[in-house]
């Protein structure tokens, strides 16, 4: 999975690829492109624990998924608090 630094470059990553979904990690700060049964997150003392990823198709533009980004955090500013 190629790492990207913005929303635009995993879009042209999900595009090469041929990826269902572009993704942004929070807890990694990190953005890039995935397929629906990839799983986030790593392993600690032994426990699986889940990373915050915010996931949205790849069909979208670049812009509307900024958007789309923008507006599930205005709904659930809680979301970020929770890291």
């Amino acid at each position: 999975m190629a790492a990207a630094s913005s929303w635009k470059e995993a879009k042209e990553i999900a595009e090469r690829e041929g990826r269902e979904l572009v993704f942004h990690n929070y807890d990694k700060g990190e953005y890039g492109a995935c397929s629906r049964d990839t799983s986030f997150g790593c392993f600690r003392e032994g426990r699986f624990t889940e990373e915050r990823c915010i996931c949205i198709p790849a069909r979208f533009s670049s812009g509307e998924i900024e958007q789309k980004e923008k507006e599930f955090l205005e709904q659930n500013p809680e979301w970020l608090e929770n890291g």
